[in-house]
């Protein structure tokens, strides 16, 4: 089965509906229950979206055979630090590779930016999450803003070269 990720626009129709996806899984995840259309949209109201684009981050857009079926985003901090953001692979589309796809392509695209580190920030709900940074050579450090979801902090260092042997 193949994976192909590309840039695009974050409010293209599939960056949007992915990013919609996306904030659903989180929000749902955190109030314990379906997440409404209002909430949904409340929640992507003056997001930062717009930060996703050049020259001040990216955004990717992950097809699975062909269906739309993960993003993910960074925003450069500073001229030498990036930070890792709205990464989601659909239910159907997990265990097959797509979400170190995506880490890969966020990176190689820190890299030309001039970032020397990538950080991000997560919940302890988002066990799947936490997981795929740990196994794609993020740390764990101590917390790195006082964000209200924030409850874990992951850093990675870029400027070794980066790890082609292992996209899974």
């Amino acid at each position: 089965m193949t994976w192909i990720i590309t840039t695009e626009h974050p409010r293209t129709p599939d960056a949007t509906t992915l990013r919609r996806d996306y904030y659903d899984e989180v929000a749902s995840r955190y109030w314990e229950r379906p997440a409404t259309e209002r909430e949904i949209d409340e929640g992507l109201t003056d997001d930062g979206t717009d930060l996703l684009v050049p020259p001040t981050g990216t955004f990717v857009v992950g097809r699975y055979e062909g269906k739309p079926s993960a993003c993910a985003g960074m925003v450069l901090l500073d001229a030498e630090l990036a930070e890792l953001t709205r990464v989601f692979v659909r239910p159907e589309a997990r265990g097959t590779g797509g979400g170190g796809r995506l880490l890969k392509a966020i990176e190689k695209t820190a890299r030309a930016y001039g970032a020397k580190r990538i950080q991000l920030d997560t919940r302890n709900d988002l066990v799947e999450a936490r997981g795929l940074y740990t196994k794609h050579g993020y740390r764990e450090v101590e917390a790195l803003n006082a964000k209200q979801y924030a409850e874990h902090w992951f850093v990675k260092d870029l400027t070794d070269s980066p790890d082609t042997k292992d996209l899974t």
